[in-house]
């Protein structure tokens, strides 16, 4: 299906970025593209295309005030991966962003893009949920950060308001080192969203902490709490356990992905074998 009808500009600086979209009703800004072409095929109307890509500082990925790292908005997923100290510290991230698309896809797909689609199958969201991290949203007035606990609303819906742009993602440095194991079933291998995943990370020194999230079964991307507090209590011993409560806390329905009962109860199984490859 042809694109409809649209302006395209590309901005060189924030400030600009967000002029051109106030003062062009129904813009859009975009980062990678890979999710607004598509919807604008389909659904989405569109006046004005604003592409951020070539803003220098979005670009970046750098060391955040307390250590951790801030991951600019414009940043592609490829880069991301390859980046010797996300690789380092943050390697729960890196295999979650590894299994966005294929390899060309993730050449022009962002963190920033994965997260705005606010997805509920968004492989890199349940990454960002396990390591806290925060997102850094801009207007024409002021800079706010929103944890990503509280950035999803709903399918398609995020905290963003109305002319807001994401300039970079933090990640705490209290989150580094967690180990990750991502599990994600699919109706077939490679580029397909997800049917059901599960990420399971581990971290810490002394008594291991845990963290727990799920994709593709709730309205969001969704963080399982009761199922870390008991991993982290009691140790391998409450591996059966917690995969039930990460059972019970999922809200799934049925599509063509998969139906409601199947994907429940892959989040049991995948849930432990998760925590087991960690215990």
């Amino acid at each position: 299906m042809l694109l409809p009808r649209f302006e395209y500009r590309a901005a060189r600086t924030v400030g600009e970025a967000l002029t051109l979209w106030a003062e062009q009703p129904g813009a859009r800004f975009m980062a990678g593209g890979t999710d607004l072409i598509a919807q604008m095929r389909t659904r989405r109307k569109v006046s004005r295309v604003v592409d951020i890509k070539q803003i220098p500082e979005l670009n970046q990925i750098r060391e955040s005030e307390d250590g951790g790292v801030a991951i600019g908005a414009a940043v592609a997923l490829s880069a991301l991966c390859e980046h010797p100290r996300v690789r380092e510290r943050y390697p729960a991230l890196v295999e979650c962003a590894c299994q966005v698309g294929a390899y060309a896809l993730r050449n022009r797909a962002t963190l920033a893009g994965n997260l705005c689609n606010a997805s509920p199958a968004a492989d890199t969201a349940v990454a960002l949920l396990a390591l806290e991290a925060k997102v850094v949203a801009t207007n024409m007035d002021r800079s706010r950060v929103i944890p990503v606990e509280e950035f999803f609303l709903g399918p398609g819906k995020s905290a963003l308001e109305e002319g807001e742009l994401v300039t970079e993602i933090v990640l705490p440095a209290r989150s580094a080192g967690f180990q990750g194991s991502y599990h994600r079933q699919s109706r077939r291998r490679g580029m397909d969203l997800a049917s059901v995943a599960v990420l399971v990370a581990k971290g810490g020194e002394g008594a291991p902490r845990y963290r727990v999230g799920l994709v593709s079964v709730a309205p969001t991307p969704l963080r399982v709490r009761a199922a870390e507090e008991l991993m982290e209590r009691e140790g391998p011993s409450a591996i059966a356990r917690a995969a039930e409560a990460a059972r019970l806390a999922c809200s799934p329905i049925t599509d063509a992905r998969a139906s409601a009962e199947y994907r429940r109860e892959m989040v049991g199984v995948l849930t432990a074998r998760g925590l087991a490859a960690l215990a």
